[in-house]
């Protein structure tokens, strides 16, 4: 009886996987897939294949998408908010979990709280803010822009990372004469890098993609992102889906491959953050 329990369950999880795998492949197929039709196609049925593969929608789009510049844009802001948010919520992060003070419960509680406040309140008072400083259309604010929005997560996860170091192992570096700095950043630092890694690639994945701070605080052509660039190809009239297909694929495959090249370390970066040593 149990052995037939265990295949049941066994088949079921098995028939989930593969429903769960199909409702994400099939979006993404059907972007590859209507990237070569054209507009006339996508509208009438795009579930059909193309008559003739319209290799040329690739070539708009990234005329037309500027994808070399958006992609240099991208790039420099998403490296920029990594560097800052890294560094900042690393340091936070040591503090509350070594320094012992008074309110440290509290600040944990007040980080928690700051993830699940809206982050399209900040938008007026930010643009204002930014305006009367004349720092619209610049990388530079929106990095610590991004950095303000996503520091609490960070924070919040690299947290969990921290206290799971052993103190005994802290405490025979400060013996052997290391200095505060020396044990953050060549023992507790390489000890939690899995838990950068995975901080560094659900900001990063949420920075290349972000739209509507971008679309707000970035307005001239030369500071625009790849998200802003995939709305230029909506018009009042009409919309080039074919060439929209297939800047969202040139966009898409690069973060898919990244991500499945570190899928394993950030699965271990993930199960490892909950496990406290």
């Amino acid at each position: 009886m149990t052995c037939r329990q265990n295949r049941f369950g066994t088949s079921m999880m098995w028939v989930l996987l593969i429903l769960m795998t199909l409702m994400t492949l099939l979006p993404l197929s059907l972007m590859v897939l209507n990237s070569f039709k054209t507009r006339m196609e996508i509208t009438t049925n795009p579930l059909s294949w193309p008559k003739v593969p319209q290799f040329a929608n690739y070539k708009n789009a990234w005329v037309q998408g500027e994808v070399f510049h958006a992609t240099v844009n991208s790039l420099v802001l998403v490296v920029g908010t990594l560097v800052i948010t890294i560094v900042s919520s690393c340091m936070a992060a040591y503090a509350l979990s070594r320094k012992q003070m008074r309110f440290t419960n509290g600040l944990s509680v007040y980080f928690l709280v700051c993830n699940t406040i809206p982050k399209q309140l900040f938008i007026i008072p930010l643009f204002f803010m930014l305006q009367k400083l004349g720092l619209i259309d610049n990388l530079v604010p929106m990095m610590f822009v991004y950095s303000a929005i996503f520091s609490p997560f960070a924070i919040f996860l690299l947290h969990t990372y921290f206290i799971g170091i052993s103190k005994d192992i802290i405490n025979s570096a400060v013996i052997d004469g290391a200095s505060s700095w020396q044990v953050f950043w060549k023992i507790v630092l390489p000890l939690v890098q899995p838990g950068i890694l995975t901080v560094a690639l659900i900001v990063g994945l949420w920075c290349w993609n972000e739209f509507l701070f971008a679309v707000t605080f970035l307005q001239s052509d030369s500071v625009t992102t790849l998200a802003v660039k995939f709305y230029g190809f909506t018009s009042r009239y009409v919309t080039e889906w074919g060439s929209m297909m297939a800047f969202a694929v040139m966009v898409s495959v690069p973060v898919i491959m990244f991500f499945v090249f570190l899928q394993n370390r950030f699965i271990d970066g993930m199960t490892a953050g909950g496990v406290k040593g």
